[in-house]
């Protein structure tokens, strides 16, 4: 329990500061333990980062399965409101995953972890739209709608919303 705790601590301060920026001590004081704690449960900074991925990777899956209706066009509808809802509140400086690649770009247990995060997402994607053969397509619309949130904010998830609909051959609303 206690390194989940750490984990969901470490996700909290990299999600608002980045990964580059955190000194060691603050790493320690946000994870609220000794410092002889944090390295036991993360031997590394790197660790540090997988394990706030990982619990980070847990919400975010939790979170669009919070309410959400079976599958097909609801299911997608819900999506995009808790991806708006998920970027206002839990991620507005992006995508933690693809902020972690940028900052361990040479890492391939970070790398390792972006991807189990992103094919977990995009199998989700494909199994609750009820067409796995868009799924791909589904994951693209997902991820440019998550990336274009800096810069268009809520547009960029009613874009997404709309260009799914349009893919599954549905008339816009």
């Amino acid at each position: 329990m206690i390194q989940h705790d750490i984990a969901a601590r470490l996700e909290s301060l990299f999600s608002q500061r980045g990964f580059a920026e955190p000194s060691v001590s603050e790493l320690k004081a946000a994870s609220s333990v000794s410092l002889r704690t944090l390295y036991r449960h993360f031997p590394s900074k790197e660790s540090m980062v997988i394990g706030a991925l990982q619990h980070r990777h847990e919400r975010y899956l939790a979170f669009l399965e919070e309410d959400v209706p079976a599958q097909g066009r609801d299911a997608l509808s819900h999506l995009y409101q808790r991806l708006a809802h998920w970027m206002q509140y839990e991620a507005p400086n992006g995508c933690m995953s693809v902020n972690a690649l940028a900052a361990f770009p040479d890492n391939a247990d970070v790398r390792d972890a972006v991807q189990r995060h992103k094919q977990e997402i995009l199998q989700w994607l494909g199994e609750r739209s009820g067409q796995p053969a868009l799924a791909t397509e589904l994951f693209l619309i997902h991820e440019g709608a998550s990336s274009a949130w800096l810069v268009l904010g809520k547009a960029a998830i009613e874009a997404a919303r709309s260009a799914t609909l349009t893919l599954l051959g549905e008339p816009r609303s």
